[in-house]
């Protein structure tokens, strides 16, 4: 194997391929990159239960293949000067010299890395933006407890041309909606997918489209020559799109960027575990053009308050929440102005977008008032 590649897109794709290394690799050979040299370069890690595959442009004078420690060989390119880098594998040896830089590597037995699962059937594809947006929006609400897989994942529904994606950890739903093009407008399909490894995938993508594809026990996601898989968590899943339509006696309309700065503020005395209360009443004469009051402390640290604009309807009401869920919405809402939707202050609120159909839901469970 012997071949040319500039640094930078080198770099670029080994940092990308290096991101699913396992910190402490069931055997050996997953601690490495798999380089693979033919009519172009394909760098490949795999760790039983997500691959990551990038395909690079080279000039490859001797195909072949060599697995190199990845975490190595992504320090090393990463420092290496503005050069082209060349790598040759000498025995059991890679030899990568860069301008005056030269390394030998040793490396690991290629025959040894595992096959990597193949990309799913496509079923359908979006736009970049949309795909991370979204992603984002949900994530958060997905919990971190590995003793409940299911919870640790997003809950992806295609039904033709609509897409839902949606996660939960038992406190908060958050919900989004969105359009795409499937491959089959008559096709329905349902997946739970690792939050970690959606989120992980949203934050590589450099536009374009995505592509998604779906298997049995597989979901695969491809865009401009990056491809990852991930094995599927089990479909099992909460009916959330029942607890995200239900009809509200009360609704608040506030600003985003200026409530969620006001919520900030507030919640620095706020002590650790303890509740952000919003006070919400309508104007004089019952008009909708009312006000919240944030307030937060009152123990040893001290207390805060603040007033934000709100157009409310319905009876006043008083409700706790957890700062960071309460933020964590607030965040997910693209609109200028976001929703707030309640019943009462011992039942969870409703976050979305303002409109009438809004495609971005977060469902948040409410405090007890001290």
């Amino acid at each position: 194997m012997k071949f040319e590649v500039n640094r930078d897109v080198l770099a670029d794709a080994v940092a990308w391929a290096a991101r699913v290394l396992p910190g402490r690799p069931a055997v050996p050979v997953l601690s490495g990159l798999l380089l693979e040299a033919g009519d172009d370069l394909r760098i490949s890690a795999f760790d039983y239960e997500v691959s990551a595959q990038v395909v690079i442009e080279a000039v490859v004078a001797e195909p072949g293949r060599a697995l190199i420690p990845g975490k190595v060989l992504a320090e090393i390119t990463r420092s290496l000067p503005s050069e082209p880098v060349r790598i040759a594998l000498d025995g059991s040896e890679a030899l990568l010299t860069c301008g005056s830089v030269e390394f030998g590597l040793i490396t690991m037995p290629a025959e040894d890395f595992p096959s990597l699962p193949a990309m799913p059937s496509k079923v359908g594809a979006v736009g970049g933006g949309v795909f991370a947006t979204a992603i984002g929006q949900v994530a958060a609400a997905s919990s971190r407890d590995e003793t409940l897989p299911m919870l640790t994942g997003i809950r992806i529904d295609i039904d033709g041309v609509s897409v839902s994606m949606a996660a939960t950890d038992r406190y908060r739903i958050a919900g989004r909606d969105f359009l795409w093009h499937p491959v089959h407008e008559s096709e329905r399909h349902a997946a739970v997918v690792p939050a970690r490894v959606l989120v992980d995938v949203a934050r590589s993508l450099r536009g374009g489209e995505v592509s998604i594809g779906l298997g049995d026990s597989v979901a695969g996601f491809e865009s401009q020559g990056r491809t990852t898989t991930v094995r599927l968590l089990d479909e099992q899943f909460i009916d959330y799109r029942s607890r995200l339509s239900t009809e509200w006696a009360m609704h608040a309309e506030v600003r985003v960027a200026p409530f969620i700065e006001a919520i900030k503020r507030v919640a620095l005395v706020a002590e650790r575990n303890t509740a952000i209360r919003l006070s919400f009443s309508a104007g004089e004469g019952g008009s909708a053009d009312g006000r919240c009051l944030i307030q937060a402390g009152g123990g040893d640290i001290g207390r805060g308050a603040e007033v934000v604009d709100a157009r409310f309807t319905g009876d006043d009401i008083q409700i706790a929440f957890q700062p960071q869920w309460l933020l964590d919405g607030l965040t997910g809402v693209e609109t200028e102005h976001a929703r707030i939707s309640m019943d009462s202050p011992t039942r969870p609120a409703l976050i979305s977008n303002e409109g009438d159909d809004p495609d971005f839901r977060y469902l948040v469970m409410s405090l007890r008032l001290g």
